[in-house]
């Protein structure tokens, strides 16, 4: 019998993942139709669904599992991902958002509430605000998908929810501590939020050290099983959580933000050695976040009707009043954060020495304030609240609190949902847009910074290597959106013809020049313009280049019959060997395409025709290559050091605002697929 109550709870919890996963999938798809409501609010909805449908179905998850299962992860691969550039940057108005905010927003909405609830004690209010203050970024990641936030705005609320789930969470457990003991300590409060954000980012910090030597130390004992690496690195969150709230009562959200920061810190340093398994985690990664985000929202729905159901039928209170609680709450909290916003963005810009920060406008305060939507955290808080306190009596207020966390969850998604795509269509918001390049104009400068690399560290020992290397990215380049013809494609291709053809014109002068001199004979003269044509009408792809080609034949085919009669006349012809003029006609090319660098707007693809021409004569110096040593190794460190250069071309890219933070978790997925490719062939 005992079995058969284990295996029946196993199977209901089955069939609530089962049912979870399948609601996150079709709520996907109607988002997918659906466009101009965000996935969240989209799961939110199947979630309220889902509650409606099964009548005795529920779920209620503790806080302390809610954070472990959830919230740990997501922040940890958030930290993972957070630019360490930008989050220093950004330090101050991150940490004033994180810390200063929610104390500001606990204090002066607990005050409101209860000014306008007065059976609602100080201290149940305070806990209300405190939950209130932590941002929901997951949400407002949804909308920026389809309207235009500035980086710079997202970049801050994803960097003020890296801390302030802690700073809310202590400020609420305070709070209801308040209500239940009846006691409250300011100097013991914040003498331990002290100590659990100082320990908790110094255990991060260890841990994270600590599992990296770990996973090196495997390595070197010969376990290399990506699998298990990746699996490990899956589990470091959880790991880091358990430890620092269980054994040392930390933070474990501070804790596992440091750690994600660290980890991205040494894989920096390391990735290029281990590129399969960053693959594989990665890949790993975007499911399981895709799934926690999902399936945390949609509980977030199946919690909001029982969390209402108390107070929706409770004869103390109407409907339409709580309602105007909600949007009064609503309004105040945002309220809050709307002046806070301004006045801090004019400090920081009057505090700037040299005004680097950009003066606030009435859209950038408002697009800041709208983006502090209430998500997870806050329902799995005041979920949380007990029923009754250490008197014995009900936790004043309990069903009305739950009722205005949801109420103000919706309240914010909606008024996000509604004003953001408002806002962004303003004139004034348009000056704040990046000038960003396309992704694929991105791969390719990653690309050719990669050829780039390996021509300067090539030498004879490992030219072999080099060349196969070259090639291999070569391949690469040309692969890029390879069926398109869009504007860029369509430049790039014009701007690579263009380039051919002034190599192509400085060798044709070269070899005149030879004929003319008596250096070359006349059949070794039609070799080489018979394969230079053959190379020019490859070029030929438009109905103007190919006229162009057809009369520059004509022309030179004059030139033939008109140097032949005369090399008859003359009857002195210097033969010399085919390659020495393949070689000299190279140079030529290079050095008439050194001169056009320094006018032309594009001089990255006159680097690859001059690395193809450079190929070109070590082939022809060298016809049959002098093996060194391992090829492979030599493949193997150009690879490396053509991967470091990738690297920090997208940290300077991103410096620039050439590309978005969204484009170089995609970059650097690029980079390390382009070592998948490489390893796969050099396999193959």
């Amino acid at each position: 019998m005992t079995f058969f109550l284990e295996r029946s709870v196993l199977m209901d919890i089955l069939m609530t993942c089962l049912l979870l996963i399948v609601a996150l999938l079709i709520s996907n798809i109607v988002s997918h139709y659906i466009p101009l409501i965000p996935t969240a609010l989209t799961q939110i909805g199947f979630g309220i669904l889902i509650s409606f449908l099964f009548r005795g179905f529920s779920l209620e998850i503790e806080t302390e599992w809610f954070l472990l299962l959830f919230i740990a992860p997501l922040l940890y691969n958030d930290g993972r991902h957070f630019p360490r550039e930008e989050l220093w940057k950004m330090k101050a108005p991150i940490f004033g958002n994180a810390i200063v905010l929610v104390l500001l927003t606990a204090l002066g909405g607990g005050w409101f509430i209860h000014l306008m609830i007065p059976k609602v004690p100080f201290s149940a209010a305070f806990a209300l605000a405190a939950i209130l203050s932590p941002t929901d970024p997951v949400a407002v990641n949804g909308i920026a998908k389809r309207v235009h936030i500035p980086e710079k705005i997202l970049n801050l609320v994803r960097g003020e929810s890296l801390i302030n789930d802690a700073s809310g969470l202590v400020a609420f457990n305070y709070a209801v501590a308040a209500v239940v003991t009846g006691y409250f300590s300011v100097h013991e409060a914040m003498v331990d939020f002290t100590y659990m954000f100082i320990v908790g980012a110094l255990l991060g910090l260890f841990l994270g050290l600590f599992i990296a030597w770990i996973r090196f130390s495997l390595r070197r004992e010969g376990i290399h099983d990506p699998a298990f690496h990746s699996l490990l690195q899956i589990m470091t969150p959880f790991i880091i959580f358990i430890i620092a709230e269980d054994l040392l009562h930390a933070s474990g959200v501070i804790a596992v933000v440091v750690g994600g920061i660290v980890h991205t810190l040494i894989r920096e340093r390391t990735e290029t050695l281990i590129a399969e398994e960053h693959v594989l985690t990665e890949n790993i990664w975007s499911v399981f976040t895709f799934i926690l985000n999902g399936i945390v929202f949609i509980l977030l729905g199946l919690n909001i009707p029982a969390s209402m159901k108390a107070t929706v039928e409770s004869p103390n209170i109407s409907n339409g009043i709580a309602i105007i609680y909600v949007v009064a709450i609503g309004t105040v909290i945002l309220g809050i954060r709307l002046v806070w916003a301004y006045f801090f963005g004019h400090f920081q810009y009057r505090s700037s020495q040299f005004r680097e920060e950009e003066k606030p406008n009435a859209v950038s305060v408002l697009l800041q304030t709208l983006t502090g939507v209430r998500g997870a955290v806050t329902m799995a808080g005041v979920l949380s609240i007990p029923y009754v306190v250490d008197s014995g009596d009900e936790f004043p207020e309990r069903s009305l609190l739950l009722f205005l966390a949801a109420g103000v969850i919706l309240f914010t998604l909606l008024a996000a949902t509604i004003l953001l795509p408002l806002l962004s269509r303003d004139k004034s918001f348009e000056g704040n847009e990046l000038d960003t390049i396309d992704l694929s104009e991105a791969k390719r400068k990653l690309l050719l910074t990669g050829i780039d690399a390996i021509r300067h560290e090539m030498n004879d020992e490992n030219e072999a290597a080099a060349f196969e290397l070259i090639g291999d990215y070569r391949r690469l380049f040309h692969q890029i959106n390879p069926g398109t013809r869009g504007a860029s494609s369509i430049a790039f291709m014009d701007n690579f013809i263009e380039v051919r053809h002034v190599g192509l014109k400085a060798e044709r002068n070269y070899i005149m020049k030879a004929v003319d001199t008596n250096e070359m004979d006349i059949a070794t003269f039609d070799s080489f313009e018979k394969a230079l044509d053959f190379r020019e009408e490859a070029l030929s792809q438009t109905a103007h280049a190919g006229m162009l080609y057809l009369i520059g034949r004509m022309k030179r085919g004059f030139y033939r019959l008109r140097r032949r009669k005369q090399k008859y006349e003359e009857g002195q012809i210097v033969s010399r060997r085919l390659a020495d003029f393949q070689i000299k006609s190279c140079q030529a090319a290079i050095e008439a395409l050194n001169e056009f660098t320094l006018s032309y707007n594009r001089p990255d693809i006159v680097k690859i025709v001059i690395s193809d021409y450079e190929r070109m004569i070590r082939s022809l110096k060298r016809p049959k290559f002098t093996y060194h040593g391992n090829q492979e190794e030599h493949k193997e460190l150009l690879r490396i050091k053509a991967m470091d250069r990738e690297r920090a071309k997208i940290r300077e890219m991103f410096e620039t605002d050439e590309i978005t933070r969204d484009q170089v978790k995609e970059l650097r997925m690029f980079v390390n697929n382009i070592e998948s490719v490489i390893l796969q062939g050099t396999t193959e």
